[in-house]
């Protein structure tokens, strides 16, 4: 008895899973009722026509990016960009006491560069490889004062809204004046690993600290410069007890920070992707001052760090070989023309949808699939979409094997991610396996790493169905150039400087202005069939 009671109570576990899972799957279960265990059911299918069309970027936003370019780029098609940057500096330590006859010893500045470990030497050296480098030709590099203070809020805005700077030296509404952040010179011949400033190109090797002979530490490769003692020995030192290191806010005002100034060499360069937020990138002051103890007195050696953790703020210039112009939204582009950073991005419509989606296509398209009541909501499935494709083919007569490995789509109605994006893997460890399913890598003849460009495919699947069976919009989607995708997870997309309220580019995502690379893609309106841009949609239906 006992055996038939605990046999009937599995039962009933079993069934109450069943049901429940039933009840949490409306769509699953719809679907399902009509296709899904069926033998009678076909697949094939078919590839819809879209729109897309060339959009010209104007000054996007550059303060609060969670990382930043420093250098120079040649793209083989675009032409020059340099990347220019200026950062506050936040004190470690309010009111400080530096001791009695404070003097510097050294200052050194010290960014790290992305860098990934590859092996470890007997002499217990690590070898490393560079990441997210782009060049290897030297530029000029000249470290200012910052004279132009960084204000953290819009006057414009009664002063309740962030102040905002954007990649052309401007706030939007007023220019920066380049004197203000070209003030006192604090480099004129760098040390360590970089002898000369006035020829710089990022090392790879590790740096070694010593007292002596005595190695003391080991660091990851990073941009690390020693700079002139006396300047901060008067700006920081000698003003001991004062006012203006007494609070953050006058510290600010004093000492506003921070101006990297890049210049090209004959036209080339070298451009590197940096991390300023780090706990590793700061200005260190070693210094030294004298201590008494029972009338003894002593020299000590202390330190005083200063963190980029204020206001920092990218400048783009750009020398484009040519003018990216506005493409044609009614038919579409031939060529489609993707530059990160102050560059341009390609906007795709869906089945020629107006400003809300709609149109006579998408209602065809939408009637394939589905059924829909008089107000056009789901009812019943036609048709299961399997998977859903937008397959970008590369113009290799216009690129010259420098594209990115990977391009971002996303929703610029609501200036987020697809849904397919936050449903697809995210790799922290290898950033360009990450979100691989929904947004293709970059396909290479031969699968080789340095093959040329064929392809990139964008899984938009679950975006699809989306549309079919929860009624969502038919939005606009906004293709870019991705230097890191996963920074998208979360993110808040930056501004576009615009004039016109009614334009629909109003923001860009992150992704794209920390990338300074170009493709040029096979749009819609190109006469080659073979590599013209299409909806590719695989479907199944019942054969009945």
């Amino acid at each position: 008895m006992k055996r038939i009671k605990f046999a009937l109570k599995n039962v009933a576990v079993l069934a109450l899973l069943i049901i429940s899972f039933v009840a949490c799957d409306k769509d699953f279960a719809t679907i399902g009722s009509d296709i899904v265990g069926q033998n009678n059911f076909d697949t094939d299918h078919i590839k819809y026509d879209v729109i897309a069309y060339n959009r010209k970027l104007n000054p996007v936003q550059t303060n609060g990016l969670p990382i930043n370019l420093l250098g120079v780029y040649k793209d083989p098609l675009y032409g020059l960009t340099t990347a220019s940057f200026v950062s506050q500096l936040n004190s470690s330590a309010i009111d400080p006491e530096f001791g009695t006859n404070a003097t510097v010893d050294s200052v050194v500045l010290t960014v790290p560069y992305f860098s990934k470990a590859i092996e470890l030497t007997s002499d217990g050296e690590t070898l490393y490889e560079l990441d997210s480098v782009y060049g290897d030709d030297p530029i000029k590099l000249s470290i200012f004062e910052n004279n132009y203070f960084l204000r953290n809020f819009d006057p414009n805005s009664e002063f309740d809204a962030p102040q905002k700077y954007f990649s052309n030296k401007s706030t939007g509404s007023s220019s920066i004046n380049p004197s203000l952040l070209e003030g006192q010179l604090l480099t004129t011949v760098g040390d360590f690993y970089y002898p000369d400033l006035n020829s710089f190109k990022p090392n790879k090797k590790q740096i070694v600290l010593k007292d002596g002979d005595e190695i003391t530490d080991r660091l990851a490769p990073s941009l690390r410069i020693k700079l002139g003692n006396q300047f901060w020995q008067e700006k920081i030192l000698d003003m001991e007890g004062s006012p203006v290191l007494s609070n953050q806010n006058n510290f600010l005002n004093y000492f506003r920070g921070l101006y990297f100034k890049v210049e090209d060499i004959n036209g080339t360069g070298n451009m590197a992707l940096l991390n300023f937020g780090s706990n590793s990138a700061n200005v260190t002051i070693y210094y030294s001052h004298e201590t008494t103890v029972e009338g003894v007195t002593e020299t000590s050696q202390s330190t005083f760090v200063l963190t980029f953790t204020g206001n920092r703020v990218n400048f783009f210039d750009n020398n484009f070989n040519f003018n990216i112009q506005d493409g044609n939204t009614t038919t579409g582009d031939e060529k489609l023309y993707l530059k990160g950073g102050e560059g341009s991005m390609a906007v795709i419509n869906l089945f020629n949808g107006d400003a809300d989606g709609n149109s006579t296509e998408f209602n065809t398209f939408k009637n394939q699939y589905v059924e829909t009541d008089s107000d056009g909501h789901f009812v019943k499935a036609k048709r299961l979409v399997n998977e859903a494709n937008l397959v970008f083919y590369v113009d290799q007569t216009l690129v010259n094997g420098q594209e990115p490995e990977r391009i971002y789509l996303y929703d610029i109605n609501n200036e987020t991610p697809l849904i397919d994006y936050y449903l697809d893997i995210t790799n922290t460890v290898t950033l360009n396996d990450s979100k691989a399913n929904h947004l293709g890598k970059l396909q290479r003849v031969g699968g080789e790493p340095d093959g040329e460009g064929i392809r990139y495919k964008i899984r938009i699947t679950e975006h699809i169905n989306n549309i079919l069976l929860k009624d969502s919009t038919n939005v606009k989607l906004g293709l870019v150039v991705c230097g890191n995708v996963n920074i998208e997870n979360g993110a808040t997309q930056y501004n576009v400087l615009t004039s016109n309220n009614s334009d629909i580019i109003k923001k860009i995502p992150v992704s794209s202005t920390t990338s300074p690379r170009g493709t040029v893609l096979y749009g819609n309106n190109t006469t080659n069939e073979q590599k013209k841009l299409y909806l590719e949609v695989f479907y199944t239906e019942p054969n009945n």
